[in-house]
């Protein structure tokens, strides 16, 4: 049995990557001798199969489009250094890569976020169809739920990920964190314990929540405060996150008075007009709010009861990139 041959079935993976990451793809051997223009064929078309899945996993666990696709070039790198002879599941072996890549970032992107000004939420992105259809991974996208994510440590994280969204055996997930079997099933069983407490207590139909939807815009746009607390539920919580850059709540905005008036106020305050357009970001409703006719932000929505419990208000403009065209997500 070739050595570093685990229960995956592939290979350990490689300790680095190409130190030049311009070099052509796939151009070089792990043993930094040229390779044949077939395995380069071969490596190449199995990344991109698997691309879209690579990066879901990767934004899954860091909230960030930029940090994964960090986390896919990094994997790329590795990936060309494979003897592909020696995989017997290029799916899995991705996977793991992109994971202990993940991993590594997630470390080092808690830090940055200790000094990031104000509350941070994750990147919005918008959506394909198809993952709004996807009930499991619409969930597991949305801002509520990420945000709950981040309060789990990243092996936490990681193996809550890829167990309960992308439905990995625990044997595959314990390759990808380095822990053993059973191990793994006591984070999983912790981890989904956590997460669970934090969940909304049941789902909104969705007429329920085009309604809610449509009562939170116009009461918006015509700034009707009634109507906005008519739609908000009593403990309903705004955060927003302008990253330093755009003025937004350093803390979170607790309670629907509260947070009417803050949404209300600011208009009436600075003399501009609001219009609100319905949207999918990573596949639940959510709203571009435009100001002066000015994309401002992306406001995510929690739902419960009927009710909207949860706003997050994303201005940050490097978080915005996203939201004028579609990114393909999938769990499979």
């Amino acid at each position: 049995m070739p050595e570093g041959l685990d229960d995956v079935g592939t290979t350990g993976e490689p300790a680095s990557g190409p130190a030049d990451s311009d070099a052509a793809p796939g151009a070089r051997g792990a043993d930094g001798r040229g390779r044949g223009e077939g395995v380069a064929d071969a490596a190449t078309a199995a990344f991109v199969a698997h691309r879209n899945l690579l990066f879901t996993v990767a934004y899954e666990m860091l909230g960030s489009a930029a940090d994964a696709e960090d986390v896919l070039q990094e994997t790329w790198l590795r990936w060309v250094d494979v003897d592909l002879d020696q995989v017997r599941d290029q799916r899995a072996y991705l996977v793991r890569i992109t994971t202990r890549q993940s991993l590594n970032r997630l470390r080092s992107l808690s830090r940055r976020k200790e000094s990031y000004v104000g509350p941070w939420l994750p990147e919005p992105l918008l959506t394909t169809p198809d993952v709004a259809l996807d009930v499991e991974l619409a969930e597991s996208l949305s801002m509520a739920l990420m945000l709950v994510l981040e309060t789990l440590s990243p092996t936490e994280r990681a193996v809550f990920v890829l167990r309960e969204v992308f439905d990995l055996g625990y044997d595959e997930i314990a390759a990808a964190v380095d822990k053993n079997p059973a191990t793994v099933r006591q984070i999983a069983h912790r981890a989904r314990k956590h997460v669970d407490a934090r969940r909304p207590r049941e789902a909104v139909s969705a007429d329920a929540t085009r309604a809610a939807l449509d009562s939170f815009q116009r009461a918006v746009t015509t700034g009707d405060l009634q109507g906005l607390l008519d739609v908000l539920a009593p403990e309903v919580v705004l955060m927003s996150d302008g990253g330093g850059v755009k003025q937004a709540a350093v803390r979170p905005v607790k309670g629907s008075d509260k947070v009417a008036r803050f949404i209300l106020g600011g208009a009436a305050k600075w003399g501009v007009e609001i219009t609100v357009e319905p949207t999918v970001v990573n596949g639940n409703p959510a709203l571009l709010l435009h100001v002066d006719g000015e994309l401002d932000g992306v406001m995510g929505i929690r739902f419960e009861d009927d009710r909207i419990s949860g706003l997050y208000y994303v201005r940050n403009p490097e978080k915005l990139t996203r939201i004028l065209e579609e990114t393909p997500l999938t769990a499979r």
